[in-house]
């Protein structure tokens, strides 16, 4: 009772004429800049998401825009990097978010590189750009590890200094895939020193013969005829020493052309990466099923040819040739390689320091920080966690509260975001046709900042390009 009367009901009296509403709609909701908005404060709201880049769905307690571009990002001040790690249930959307990524950088001029997709997920997608695709295994396209790639076409455009500096730049990449895969055949079994001087040595002879990208059989060649810079090499002191010194280095590369690596790696390049390609997908779903030195060699070759792409355009448009570009290099299942053989940790984190500094974007996917924990030494894992913690922007999809008690070691989540992003984790009962809880749902953090939850949900065409269990659902029905 008020001095005015009795106070109506939330809804109005239950009489004609006294404004009884039954249902009071939502209001409309709109969106706008602060300086179009000046005149509706106090009556505004934000949640301080970054209008850069590509739209990547709708913060999940403002439903306004959150967009993400790491390019822009850096550019901005809001990063340090441009490394974005992404941990995640299966089935929580991890894919889908790398996919609207690919779709939108691509669209503002940036070169989308798959490093090795192992599903494969990503070839429709490469394919509705346009992009190019190449299809690594047994019979299929091969990798040639000594391959110079696109830096082979730039250097013989060059002279001078500059061309000295990246013949020697082409030289340590051949070197250290080489060893990098003699490690993985041995079984983590490490290339001695003198060994490697060898190999470097073979690398330099084959390079000055000039007659095109060598391959692992012309390093057999080489060592078999042991001319006398290769033997001074081995410091032998007689044909038989020699042959006791590099018996054990001729065992292993014969074994990456004539055992379970055969037929990948034994030859040259058959399809070359098309520098100009808006997207490139190097499909390496044949030799998955092979077992994870199979995929581990075929990742790590992968990566040095993507990269040998990457390094060529920073070349070119320092060179004024070409245009500058921005490169995304996607890299699922990333500890899968890495877990191949202790110490191959070393070449995929020397490849993926410089970043920044040859304009690429990195992101990197996997399930569980369990994957970490499954590389072969105390410092593979340091190593594998510096790569994780290094990326500037983390992105959390669904996750069990033990997950998060660790990921708490890299990131600092509140008590708030750390129940978010685990009641969006699988429930316990299984009921036929439920979607995952935490399909679509990602905490973007960065740095020690509050992070975002965002909601993605696909539209158009990116139902079906985007779909990850099509071939699950075939198969069964």
């Amino acid at each position: 009772m008020s001095a005015l009367g009795p106070m109506p009901p939330a809804w109005g009296w239950r009489r004609p004429g006294a404004g009884r509403a039954v249902h009071v709609t939502a209001g409309t909701e709109y969106q706008a800049t602060t300086v179009q908005a000046a005149g509706l404060y106090p009556f505004t709201a934000g949640s301080g998401a970054p209008l850069l880049g590509v739209p990547i769905g709708r913060h999940q307690l403002w439903g306004e825009s959150v967009l993400l571009d790491p390019f822009e990002w850096l550019n901005a001040g809001l990063i340090t990097n441009t490394g974005v790690f992404v941990l995640g249930q299966p089935g929580a959307g991890k894919s889908a978010l790398a996919k609207r990524l690919v779709m939108g950088m691509a669209a503002t001029g940036a070169q989308i590189l798959i490093l090795g997709d192992t599903k494969p997920d990503y070839t429709r997608v490469v394919q509705h750009l346009d992009g190019q695709v190449i299809r690594v295994g047994r019979g299929l396209d091969r990798i040639n590890p000594l391959d110079a790639g696109p830096l082979g076409t730039v250097l013989s455009r060059m002279s001078g200094p500059d061309a000295d500096q990246l013949r020697l730049e082409v030289r340590g990449r051949r070197l250290t895939l080489l060893i990098a895969l003699c490690t993985l055949v041995r079984d983590g079994g490490q290339v001695s020193n003198t060994e490697e001087v060898v190999l470097g040595r073979v690398v330099d002879l084959l390079a000055e013969r000039r007659t095109g990208d060598p391959v692992i059989p012309d390093v057999l060649a080489v060592l078999d005829q042991g001319p006398d810079t290769i033997r001074a090499a081995a410091r032998a002191t007689s044909a038989a020493d020699y042959r006791r010194r590099i018996d054990d280095l001729v065992a292993t590369l014969r074994l990456l052309c004539e055992g379970t690596l055969a037929g990948v790696f034994d030859s040259a390049t058959s399809t070359p990466i098309d520098l100009s390609a808006k997207a490139v997908s190097i499909d390496i779903s044949r030799v998955a099923a092979a077992g994870d030195k199979l995929v581990a060699a075929a990742m790590l070759s992968t990566w040095s040819y993507g990269y040998a792409v990457i390094d060529a355009a920073a070349v070119l448009a320092d060179q004024g040739l070409a245009p500058r570009r921005r490169h995304l290099a996607v890299m699922d299942e990333l500890w899968r390689a890495l877990r191949g053989a202790p110490g191959l940790v070393e070449p995929a984190d020397a490849l993926t320091r410089l970043s920044r500094n040859l304009g690429v974007a990195q992101i990197m996917l996997t399930h569980s920080l369990d994957d970490l924990d499954a590389l072969a030494s105390d410092e593979d894992r340091a190593k594998g966690r510096g790569m994780a913690e290094r990326c500037a922007i983390k992105v959390l999809a669904a996750l069990p509260g033990r997950e998060l008690d660790r990921i708490s070691q890299m990131v600092r989540l509140s008590e708030p975001e750390r129940d978010m992003v685990a009641s969006w984790a699988a429930p316990e009962a299984l009921v036929p046709g439920a979607m995952h809880p935490g399909r679509g749902k990602y905490l973007v953090k960065t740095g020690e900042r509050a992070g975002m939850p965002v909601a993605l949900h696909l539209v158009g065409e990116e139902l079906a390009l985007y779909d990850t269990d099509a071939a699950v659902r075939a198969g069964a029905r």
